[in-house]
């Protein structure tokens, strides 16, 4: 598993949970205290534990804390890298579902060895989608991990803030291979989103 994955991980739990919550979860995963080194591979067995002991502490169903992972990757100041990568895929919302496709390879531009589970994206009504999330995804695909599609769940509800539009998502039909959500734009404007500019400002 790719070490910026692990480490979001690590990160997300110690800015929405605190320092002490992540060393409770280092101990039951049974990780050094240095935690999780960016660019470094680890054992995909390892993100497994951690991730059960994350959802044991906290006491929450595994698909609540990856859909919440993803809201953090988006919307938390420490991620912004992350923010930007996502909102170059266009100017409103539904220009950002229409790039969901080219994310992964978006993602290789930015880190060369990062592999992302491929999404396919298809409009099945007039503002109503699917994404498919395929296998491959950087979780456990049993019974209990509801994987790569939970993260994304929380992904499309933080980029529809950050856009100002209103959706409604859920969890689609299992399908093989796959995992799929529903997605249903009601409104492309519903708010004023937040400001985003396409270059930084220098000093």
């Amino acid at each position: 598993m790719h070490g910026l994955i692990n480490r979001a991980i690590q990160c997300f739990v110690t800015d929405m949970h605190g320092p002490a919550t992540w060393r409770d979860v280092a101990r039951a995963a049974h990780l050094d205290g240095a935690g999780f080194e960016a660019m470094l591979d680890h054992d995909p067995a390892l993100t497994g534990r951690v991730l059960d002991a994350t959802c044991r502490r906290l006491g929450r169903p595994m698909a609540e804390v990856l859909e919440d992972l993803g809201t953090y990757l988006v919307s938390h100041p420490n991620i912004e890298a992350l923010r930007r990568l996502l909102r170059f895929g266009g100017e409103g919302f539904t220009d950002f579902l229409c790039s969901l496709d080219d994310l992964p390879d978006r993602a290789r531009l930015a880190v060369s060895d990062l592999d992302l589970p491929p999404l396919e994206l298809q409009e099945i009504a007039p503002d109503r989608y699917q994404l498919r999330c395929l296998t491959g995804a950087p979780y456990r695909q049993d019974a209990g991990f509801l994987g790569f599609g939970s993260v994304m769940m929380g992904v499309l509800r933080a980029m529809a803030d950050d856009y100002g539009a209103l959706v409604v998502l859920d969890h689609g039909p299992p399908a093989p291979g796959c995992e799929v959500i529903e997605i249903a734009l009601v409104a492309c404007d519903y708010s004023e989103g937040r400001r985003f500019e396409l270059g930084r400002k220098a000093g």
